[in-house]
Protein backbone atom coordinates (compact mmCIF):
# COMPACT_ATOMS: atom_id res chain seq x y z
CA UNK A 1 0.00 0.00 0.00
CA UNK A 2 1.03 3.25 -0.67
CA UNK A 3 1.35 6.09 2.02
CA UNK A 4 -0.44 9.39 2.25
CA UNK A 5 -0.96 12.25 4.14
CA UNK A 6 -4.18 13.85 4.32
CA UNK A 7 -4.97 17.19 4.61
CA UNK A 8 -8.79 18.01 6.60
CA UNK A 9 -9.78 21.43 7.88
CA UNK A 10 -12.46 20.67 10.37
CA UNK A 11 -13.59 24.20 12.37
CA UNK A 12 -12.08 24.38 15.70
CA UNK A 13 -10.71 20.98 15.86
CA UNK A 14 -7.81 21.84 17.89
CA UNK A 15 -9.81 22.55 20.22
CA UNK A 16 -12.12 19.45 20.66
CA UNK A 17 -12.17 17.57 24.15
CA UNK A 18 -11.36 14.06 24.28
CA UNK A 19 -14.96 13.04 24.19
CA UNK A 20 -15.23 14.79 20.73
CA UNK A 21 -11.70 13.29 19.53
CA UNK A 22 -12.56 9.59 20.64
CA UNK A 23 -16.07 10.44 18.71
CA UNK A 24 -14.31 10.83 15.52
CA UNK A 25 -11.78 8.40 15.86
CA UNK A 26 -14.65 6.20 16.28
CA UNK A 27 -16.69 7.54 13.01
CA UNK A 28 -13.37 7.07 11.14
CA UNK A 29 -12.79 3.57 12.38
CA UNK A 30 -16.61 3.16 11.17
CA UNK A 31 -15.91 4.03 7.29
CA UNK A 32 -12.33 2.29 7.66
CA UNK A 33 -14.07 -1.25 8.30
CA UNK A 34 -16.22 -0.98 5.38
CA UNK A 35 -13.03 -0.22 3.34
CA UNK A 36 -10.86 -2.57 4.38
CA UNK A 37 -8.05 -4.17 3.55
CA UNK A 38 -7.78 -1.30 1.19
CA UNK A 39 -7.13 1.84 3.56
CA UNK A 40 -5.72 1.88 7.40
CA UNK A 41 -4.99 4.90 9.52
CA UNK A 42 -1.80 5.20 10.85
CA UNK A 43 -2.65 8.00 13.19
CA UNK A 44 -3.41 12.06 12.93
CA UNK A 45 -2.05 15.58 13.99
CA UNK A 46 -4.16 17.70 15.40
CA UNK A 47 -3.54 21.53 15.02
CA UNK A 48 -6.06 24.25 14.99
CA UNK A 49 -8.48 24.15 12.26
CA UNK A 50 -7.21 21.48 10.68
CA UNK A 51 -5.53 17.72 10.80
CA UNK A 52 -3.11 16.10 9.10
CA UNK A 53 -3.74 12.31 9.31
CA UNK A 54 -1.73 9.83 7.85
CA UNK A 55 -2.96 6.93 6.20
CA UNK A 56 -1.73 3.75 3.86
CA UNK A 57 -3.92 3.21 1.19
CA UNK A 58 -4.69 1.59 -2.25
CA UNK A 59 -4.94 4.74 -4.17
CA UNK A 60 -6.64 8.41 -3.62
CA UNK A 61 -10.32 6.91 -4.54
CA UNK A 62 -10.65 4.98 -1.59
CA UNK A 63 -9.17 7.97 0.50
CA UNK A 64 -12.13 10.18 -0.87
CA UNK A 65 -14.64 7.14 -0.27
CA UNK A 66 -13.35 7.24 3.42
CA UNK A 67 -14.34 11.06 3.42
CA UNK A 68 -17.43 10.68 1.71
CA UNK A 69 -18.45 7.89 4.23
CA UNK A 70 -16.78 9.63 7.22
CA UNK A 71 -18.02 12.77 6.61
CA UNK A 72 -14.61 14.17 7.42
CA UNK A 73 -13.13 16.15 4.58
CA UNK A 74 -10.08 15.42 2.75
CA UNK A 75 -8.97 18.54 1.38
CA UNK A 76 -5.72 18.16 0.10
CA UNK A 77 -4.23 14.62 -0.47
CA UNK A 78 -0.86 13.89 -0.97
CA UNK A 79 1.28 10.83 -1.79
CA UNK A 80 4.66 10.57 0.89
CA UNK A 81 7.62 9.10 -1.54
CA UNK A 82 10.32 9.16 1.60
CA UNK A 83 10.81 9.56 4.95
CA UNK A 84 13.75 11.76 6.91
CA UNK A 85 14.71 12.60 10.39
CA UNK A 86 17.42 13.18 12.37
CA UNK A 87 19.22 9.67 11.57
CA UNK A 88 19.21 10.24 8.14
CA UNK A 89 22.07 12.52 8.37
CA UNK A 90 24.82 9.81 9.21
Amino acid sequence: MRKFVIEREIPEVGSFEQEQLSGAARTSNDALSQLAPDIQWVQSYVAGNKTFCIYLAKDEAVINKHAELSGFPANKITEIFSIIDPTTAR
